[in-house]
């Protein structure tokens, strides 16, 4: 029995590799999300405040809690969507070396950041008032270490992994990817915070100008280039003699 031949593909798509959906629609998505919960939640009491104040707050802001939560959870959808097409997007522009891989990791587990640190705040938010005030305490310390800390320090991988490729292979103009390598340290030293809180002000500058970086690093990215085999991390390009 004859077996039909493999449809031909043009020589052009065998070997340019698919840079992957849009950028910037996920990282606008999860630049309002994580604004939307900041809003919301902005009166939600500091770490450093008792359990008693944790509890009544949850008594009396409970609607408040729950749609902080629900806009944290939803934010993590698309950053995890970013760090997929990031990965993708310098896949397909010829780099090989670990900063793809990074850039996908950081960005999947800091969306896992985000999802436990939603989970802890829905949960503390159902606390009767009659709850113990020390697991009030404790909900909202491990609501406050996975989103903060923990969602700084994996974030900072994404942000080195981009920011270095785009450095050293000339993706990205040098002023954002040493801009990108600032938030990392400071995501990186943010998790400082466990052993003295005045590292904690490191949060929102990796929060915020993480961002407002990822937003750039989406409108500025390259889709396609010519490239040679002596590049940083990349593949030889048969296109190129």
């Amino acid at each position: 029995m004859a077996v039909a031949p493999a449809p031909h593909l043009p020589a052009a798509s065998a070997r340019r590799p698919q840079s992957g959906p849009p950028l910037l629609a996920p990282v606008l998505a999860f630049v309002a999300l994580t604004v939307a919960y900041v809003v919301v939640n902005r009166s939600t009491p500091h770490p450093d405040a008792s359990g008693l104040d944790v509890l009544r707050y949850a008594d009396g802001h409970g609607t408040a809690i729950r749609l902080g939560a629900f806009l944290l959870l939803a934010s993590a959808v698309p950053l995890v969507l970013c760090a997929a097409v990031l990965y993708r997007r310098l896949r397909a522009l010829g780099i090989t070396a670990p900063g793809s891989a990074i850039t996908l990791a950081g960005g999947v587990l800091a969306g896992g950041a985000l999802v436990t640190s939603a989970l802890f705040t829905w949960s503390g938010g159902r606390l009767p008032a009659d709850a113990p005030v020390s697991l009030a305490r404790a909900l909202a310390d491990l609501s406050f270490l996975s989103g903060g800390p923990g969602y700084a320090v994996m974030y900072a991988l994404l942000a080195a992994g981009v920011s270095v490729t785009g450095l050293l292979a000339g993706l990205l103009p040098k002023a954002l990817s040493w801009g990108g390598l600032l938030i990392a340290a400071a995501g990186m030293l943010s998790s400082l915070t466990l052993l003295a809180d005045g590292f904690a002000y490191l949060l929102p500058v990796v929060r915020f100008g993480g961002a407002v970086w990822l937003v750039c690093v989406a409108a500025l990215l390259p889709r396609t280039r010519r490239r040679t085999p002596q590049s940083y991390g990349q593949e030889p390009d048969p296109a190129v003699s």
